[in-house]
């Protein structure tokens, strides 16, 4: 894997500082190596989006305080009534998550992962907010959400993630966070004059 994470510490500090010094917050980090999947580092974060979400999802500890805070959810909506079900759902559910996305092929096509965060949306809109998601079958759905803005066919910036108890997003703090992440992701994009994967590459090649 490429990326800010594998790069020695004095490139990071060069990119950090360029990014300061023109009054920004938020640095890209390429995930995959072939430039489809980038994740967003957040002023302050010690880690880009991704990373950080897969670390609470395999974090037994994290995610039994999680459903603790979030039974009435899960059991309402996904009829799961024992937690350490969940834990052990989720961990299974992370590791294959992450291997889809980091492991992907030549062939492979992100398209079939992530789809329109707006259920209605019938039609392509510039950085449109999207979401991924496993196709769980045994035992209930997956309650896992990647959140991402599309920058073209096939090439995706992560903003974050959740488990998503609820029907709507606005339900939940946490959730309704990880909108306003996309929110803010695409006005910085936009204020960039980033509108595709190419000028998406001219902006973090030249920062």
């Amino acid at each position: 894997l490429l990326g800010l994470k594998y790069l020695p510490g004095w490139v990071k500090l060069v990119w950090l500082f360029h990014m300061q010094h023109k009054g920004k917050n938020l640095t890209f980090d390429k995930i995959t190596d072939d430039g489809r999947l980038w994740a967003v580092r957040y002023d302050g974060e010690g880690d880009n989006a991704f990373y950080i979400l897969f670390d609470k999802w395999d974090d037994v500890v994290w995610l039994r305080q999680f459903f603790r805070d979030n039974w009435d959810d899960l059991s309402a909506y996904f009829k799961v009534t024992d937690i350490n079900q969940a834990i052990e759902d989720t961990i299974e559910d992370s590791d294959q998550l992450q291997c889809l996305m980091l492991d992907l092929q030549p062939d492979s096509n992100l398209e079939s992962l992530f789809h329109s965060l707006e259920n209605f949306r019938i039609s392509e809109m510039m950085l449109g907010k999207e979401k991924a998601k496993l196709k769980r079958t045994v035992r209930h759905s997956s309650w896992f959400r990647i959140y991402a803005i599309k920058l073209s066919q096939g090439v995706y910036v992560i903003t974050g993630g959740a488990i998503k108890l609820t029907l709507k997003m606005e339900e939940r703090n946490h959730t309704k966070a990880e909108l306003a992440k996309l929110d803010k992701v695409r006005r910085f994009l936009l204020n960039e004059d980033i509108i595709d994967d190419d000028s998406f590459i001219d902006y973090v090649t030249t920062i």
